[in-house]
């Protein structure tokens, strides 16, 4: 088991999940004093401030007449407290703990048990647990409501970005989903996603190992020469971050509009715009799906659309995109390989009434390449890459390029031993 640290905050123990008390009464003191202040949303530094005040004679007695944060009069101790304080404001609570390890890029909690995270190569237990199943609850309706998104027992299940971060969390952001424990059966779970810029640039994937000096040289060529993509992979192998290592080698002269559920991909880029989905509100009206936000885009001016992931209809309003003069367009899909994509492409033009005809003519005038990733024993990797081809009346897909196999040897190669992309 790995040890990623513990925390002293309610719920939490190296084993025991016991409470702390003191601290949890320190907590709503320090609420209370920062509402009387009017902080809504407190910095460490106005976390800082409560706290002396309330060990420096601001605070309430107990019975005894004793101060009750006397224990924490010492500067080490109130040190402490700042720290374990901002993370409960932000949400986090001690799932911030394994956030401050820059290579975790999932965090877990699946209700009452020990904390789960992801390095890239498999998910590992850690040292870190939460035993009490309030405490899990709490956690999971704290982090909604700071994402601003609903939680409860008539909509059990949330979607958000965190933006607003503890002192130690090395993240940009962190994508929030929880589901109470009526839907889980073992207690509230909450998924966290680290979301940074710092490692989102071809050179360093490059250097991770995720594709070798040829492949990145082709990507890079691939965007410059505006050839729309394609990504696909199953969930966590590294499709959001490649694409949005990919953007950021898109001229900074080009308009980029970015559609997703929930914003994740961060492309460190000078002009991006991003919209995002929303859910329907208690009335069930309001909601604003990915379709809808694609053909707003395309009256904003874009010069490249990226959809952060295709999952249903709106597949016609992004093959739209591809084929009306908005070269360079990108998105992500699910699939198992290359050649598992054209299925779902079909599929998912069908649920926006396209016949497989349809979907296929689109699909090989408008995506250029689709790249697949994947999760290996040694982290993300590109696999394979292909090209889309008419096949039996539908959609085919040409492997061009695999990992073990090297460069299909029926294409044409250019002196570099690169695929010379004709279209």
């Amino acid at each position: 088991m790995n040890t990623v640290g513990t925390a002293g905050s309610t719920g939490v123990a190296g084993g025991t999940g016991a409470v702390d008390p003191a601290r949890e009464s320190l907590l709503s003191e320090v609420r209370d004093d920062l509402a009387r202040r009017g902080v809504g949303t407190p910095t460490p530094a106005e976390i800082a401030v409560s706290v002396q005040r309330l060990t420096a004679g601001g605070g309430r007695r107990n019975g005894d007449g004793n101060r009750r944060r006397r224990r924490h009069g010492a500067v080490g101790a109130q040190v402490d407290d700042v720290r374990a304080l901002a993370r409960e404001f932000s949400g986090l609570g001690e799932l911030a703990v394994p956030l401050a390890d820059s290579a975790v890029t999932d965090v877990l909690l699946n209700g009452p048990g020990p904390v789960w995270v992801d390095r890239g190569e498999g998910l590992e237990a850690t040292d870190l647990w939460i035993t009490d199943p309030v405490r899990c609850r709490e956690i999971a309706v704290r982090l909604a409501a700071a994402c601003g998104v609903r939680l409860d027992d008539a909509r059990p299940f949330a979607d958000g970005v965190l933006t607003a971060l503890p002192p130690g969390v090395v993240a940009q952001a962190v994508r929030v989903h929880a589901v109470l424990d009526q839907l889980s059966g073992q207690g509230t779970c909450v998924s966290l996603r680290a979301l940074s810029t710092s490692h989102r640039n071809l050179e360093a994937l490059r250097r991770a190992g995720m594709f070798p000096p040829e492949i990145g040289r082709l990507l890079r060529t691939l965007v410059r020469d505006r050839c729309s993509l394609l990504l696909s992979g199953g969930t966590g192998a590294g499709k959001t971050t490649l694409l949005a290592a990919l953007l950021a080698e898109v001229p900074g002269d080009q308009r980029i509009l970015l559609v997703e559920d929930t914003p994740e991909l961060m492309p460190d880029h000078p002009h991006v715009v991003g919209l995002r989905t929303r859910v329907a509100g208690v009335d069930g009206a309001g909601e604003i799906d990915v379709r809808t936000l694609v053909r707003q885009s395309l009256r904003m001016r874009p010069d490249r659309v990226v959809v952060g992931e295709i999952r249903g209809a709106e597949i016609a309003e992004l093959l739209l995109a591809f084929n009306s003069g908005h070269a360079g367009s990108a998105g992500t899909v699910h699939a198992n390989s290359v050649s598992s994509v054209p299925g779902r492409l079909t599929a998912l033009g069908s649920l926006a009434g396209l016949a497989e005809s349809a979907v296929a003519r689109q699909v090989i005038d408008g995506i250029g390449v689709v790249v697949h990733v994947e999760r290996t024993a040694v982290g993300r990797r590109v696999s394979q890459i292909g090209r889309f081809l008419p096949g039996g009346g539908g959609l085919s897909v040409e492997t061009v390029w695999d990992a073990h196999k090297g460069w299909n040897p029926a294409q044409d190669l250019t002196a570099e031993g690169e695929l010379q992309w004709t279209r």
